[in-house]
C-alpha cells in the first residue's frame, strides 16, 4: 500500500526511548506517556508517497517531528495515538514531519532545515550551561549551502526558533534555515556543548 502525499513510517526501535542501560540493570527514565522529551523521533522508511519526490528512500531512517509515535490523553481522560497512526508498527507521516534522513550512512538534513550544535556557556552572568542562540552548524542543506553557510561553520540563530533532537548520541538544535541570521568568525575559544552523558551503554 502507498499513500499519496505521505510516507508510511515505523519506529527505528520503540515508540518511547525512556530507558537506560546502566551496568547489568534497566533505568526507566520516565513514566509519563504525554512527556514529548521522551518520544522516539528516529523512524525507518516502509513505503515512499506516489506524489512529491524527495530523495528519501524505502529503507532509510528518518528523523521526525516528537509528535508521530505520541500517545496522550484526550479530555475525557482516554489513551489516544496521533494522528498519524495506521498500526501500532506504521504511521503515516507527512514530508514536513521529517527533518533529516540517512543515506547510505551519511545523515542529509531536507531542505528548510539544518542542525546546530550548541556551545559551552562562558558568560559568568549567565546561568545557562548553553550558549544562547549561537551553535556550530553539523548538517547543512541546500539552501544555506548556496548562501555560503557550510560545516563547522559558526552561526547565529533567532529566538525560539531551535529544537533539541539526539542525533547519533549528540544533543543538536533542528533549527529553520530561515532562522540562520549570522555567520560568526571564530575568536578561538569557542567550546562545543559536552553531551557525553548522552552515549549509551
Amino acid at each position: 500500500m502507498r499513500s499519496l502525499y505521505s510516507f508510511i513510517i515505523k519506529p527505528k526501535d520503540q515508540r518511547y526511548n525512556n530507558k537506560k542501560k546502566v551496568g547489568d540493570s534497566e533505568l526507566i527514565l520516565n513514566t509519563e506517556m504525554q512527556n514529548h522529551q521522551y518520544v522516539s523521533r528516529n523512524g525507518i522508511v516502509v513505503q515512499t508517497p506516489i506524489n512529491g519526490k524527495t530523495g528519501i528512500s524505502i529503507g532509510d531512517e528518518v528523523i521526525l517531528h516528537h509528535n508521530v509515535f505520541r500517545r496522550f490523553y484526550d479530555v475525557r481522560g482516554e489513551e489516544k495515538n496521533s494522528y498519524s497512526f495506521f498500526n501500532e508498527d506504521e504511521y503515516f507521516v507527512d514530508p514536513e514531519q521529517i527533518y533529516m534522513y540517512k543515506k547510505n550512512g551519511v545523515w542529509k538534513p531536507v531542505d528548510g532545515y539544518c542542525f546546530v550544535k550548541p556551545l559551552i556557556n562562558k558568560d559568568e552572568l549567565n546561568t545557562s550551561s548553553r550558549q544562547d542562540l549561537t551553535g556550530v552548524v553539523k548538517y547543512v542543506d541546500n539552501t544555506l549551502k548556496k548562501n555560503g553557510i557550510k560545516l563547522n561553520d559558526l552561526v547565529g540563530f533567532t529566538k525560539d526558533s531551535e529544537y533539541e533532537f539526539v542525533i547519533d548520541g549528540d544533543l543538536l538544535y533542528r533549527v529553520p534555515t530561515s532562522s540562520i541570521c549570522i555567520k560568526y568568525e571564530y575568536q578561538g575559544d569557542e567550546v562545543e556543548y559536552n553531551t557525553s552523558w548522552l552515549q549509551g551503554s
